[in-house]
């Protein structure tokens, strides 16, 4: 039975985040606004989330002494993004440290193939993928898929970084290194009419929750837009809900979770990849849900019940990237335009340097509907310039 939990964790409990970029940070917020204690485990020491932790250890994220060190000093622990030493996690687990979602789930969401073979596995439906350990059997996907066609590095990709569109043969050579040291898989190209995705949540005890259906828009593989909720037919969302279920299942394991879909023109319904951690896409949680996605990560890592997802309004998120000219420090005009304009909501990240298409900040916009809030989103969007500092 879900609901209150006998060993909920209470502050000043002690929170461990390893990472401590723009989501360790809004983490970070939640977990202080409710009273823990909070260590932050970052290489930069002027990190947004050593910004407001109480503790930060400055540190790369292949230092497992200095994991080992936030991990044994806190009650609880997470972390921000995927690209962590899975195993030193895992060793942790065994000595009876806490750490949500488990190192052993971090390991198989880390390999895209693994992370797919264990999706259609669950009979949720994935574009067709295969391994690639030479460079024979990566011809044989070209011969398989059809040009084009997705290649993508196993592990350590993000925001696109590591996938290429195969157009052509002549494409081919160019990956044969890697393809012959085993870094690789193919997967067929989705001809998708929309970007999609769901913030899910999952107890301890196995409760999920999940976050209205959002539709994202990318340029240069970058999120620059999240609409909520998408404009959708019932059916095709009931069956995305479904899916999204099946997924937390079939990993069994608790966190929050970012499930990134592609929708095609005739409805059919794909999973892309699977995040173990809040998302891009779900910053609009902060004030246009019930309960944001950051502090749904608290509830779950001190055992405390799930909040509610209900969306309270219709909403546009946009994200405030570097631009080509402002390389380095950076300052911000405009600010006052933003701000005149109700239910503009503006969130600055802290990070100490710009660069072209870094995520330095978010806005988020409310209003009646869609149209209304994308209009006015990127109004205030244009309003803020990123300028060099002398």
């Amino acid at each position: 039975m879900h609901g209150i939990v006998s060993d909920a964790l209470h502050p000043p409990a002690r929170i461990g985040i390893i990472g401590g970029g723009q989501l360790g940070k809004m983490i970070a917020i939640e977990a202080k606004r409710m009273g823990y204690y909070v260590s932050i485990l970052d290489p930069s020491p002027s990190s947004p989330g050593g910004q407001v932790a109480d503790h930060q250890i400055i540190a790369g994220f292949s230092d497992a002494s200095a994991i080992r060190e936030l991990i044994r000093g806190s009650d609880v622990s997470t972390f921000e993004f995927e690209h962590i030493d899975a195993d030193t996690l895992e060793s942790l687990e065994l000595e009876g440290h806490a750490i949500y979602p488990s190192g052993s789930t971090l390991k198989k969401i880390q390999d895209k193939f693994v992370q797919k073979k264990i999706l259609k596995e669950k009979g949720i439906p994935v574009p067709d993928f295969f391994t690639v350990s030479d460079y024979l059997e990566l011809e044989k996907c070209a011969d398989i898929l059809g040009y084009p066609f997705i290649v993508k590095f196993r592990k350590g990709g993000y925001d696109g970084k590591g996938n290429f569109v195969v157009h052509e043969a002549g494409q081919l050579k160019g990956l044969e290194v890697f393809a012959e040291e085993g870094f690789l898989m193919a997967e067929r190209l989705i001809d998708f009419d929309r970007e999609l995705s769901v913030v899910a949540a999952r107890s301890a005890e196995g409760e999920i929750k999940l976050y209205p259906i959002a539709e994202n828009v990318h340029d240069h593989s970058i999120l620059r837009i999240t609409r909520v909720p998408a404009d959708i037919k019932e059916n095709v969302k009931q069956n995305i809900l479904n899916i999204c279920n099946k997924v937390l299942d079939g990993f069994h394991d608790c966190g929050v979770f970012c499930i990134e879909l592609f929708l095609t023109s005739d409805d059919r319904v794909y999973v892309n990849e699977i995040a173990p951690r809040p998302h891009n896409s779900g910053h609009y949680s902060i004030e246009a849900c019930v309960t944001s996605q950051f502090e749904q990560l608290i509830r779950i890592l001190a055992r405390l019940p799930l909040g509610s997802c209900k969306l309270r309004s219709p909403c546009v998120m946009a994200n405030i990237l570097g631009n080509e000219t402002t390389i380095g420090d950076y300052t911000f005009d405009g600010f006052e335009k933003v701000l005149n304009v109700e239910d503009v909501h503006l969130h600055i990240y802290g990070k100490q340097k710009s660069a072209n298409f870094k995520k330095v900040g978010h806005i988020t916009v409310l209003d009646h509907n869609i149209a209304a809030a994308e209009r006015k989103c990127l109004k205030a969007l244009s309003e803020i310039k990123i300028l060099g500092v002398e």
